[in-house]
């Protein structure tokens, strides 16, 4: 009878034996949809990435196709490529992207609601938002709240809710 102390442990196991077809097939379609997470990158945000010459050009090649099954094509070109490339390091550097999508998303929401709480609120809201942030040019966010309820009134375009709006998430970046 054997002991399960014979064996050190299934996973040792499994790296001996070859790869499944299967699972060749789903390491090739995780690289085609990391390239599809590049072709999707703004060009400053691809600039940032890790790759060769190659990988870049297919890229900038996917964006110029319009036919649907050339796109296909092309995408699977473009995860043939991903094959060779530095995967650990193109993966961090769309994490870094992803956790700076989240970080705006979060100000713009923060910027939301204290423009609503400022303009609908009045001098209560100023004074918790001065309060809780020392730092705001007073002056400026003043005026912005007059314009903005100036421009309420006289049912104007929102042009200065939304410089209210830009003011407190820049402010709101940059404290951050």
């Amino acid at each position: 009878m054997q002991h399960s102390d014979d064996f050190e442990s299934f996973d040792d196991f499994d790296d001996d034996l070859p790869k499944s077809k299967t699972r060749v097939k789903q390491e090739m379609h995780d690289l085609q949809d990391l390239g599809k997470q590049l072709t999707e990158l703004s060009a400053s945000k691809l600039a940032e990435v890790p790759m060769d010459p190659d990988l870049a050009e297919a890229i900038a090649t996917m964006h110029r196709i319009k036919s649907r099954e050339a796109k296909r094509r092309q995408l699977q070109y473009i995860g043939k490529l991903m094959r060779k490339a530095d995967v650990e390091a193109i993966e961090a550097v769309l994490q870094k992207h992803k956790e700076q999508d989240h970080l705006h998303l979060r100000f713009d929401r923060m910027a939301e609601e204290w423009r609503g709480r400022l303009i609908e609120q009045g001098k209560e809201a100023q004074s918790e938002f001065f309060d809780a942030y020392p730092g705001a040019d007073h002056q400026q966010l003043r005026n912005l709240i007059r314009e903005s309820n100036k421009e309420i009134a006289t049912k104007k375009a929102p042009t200065n809710q939304r410089k209210l709006f830009r003011y407190l998430r820049d402010f709101f970046m940059q404290e951050n």
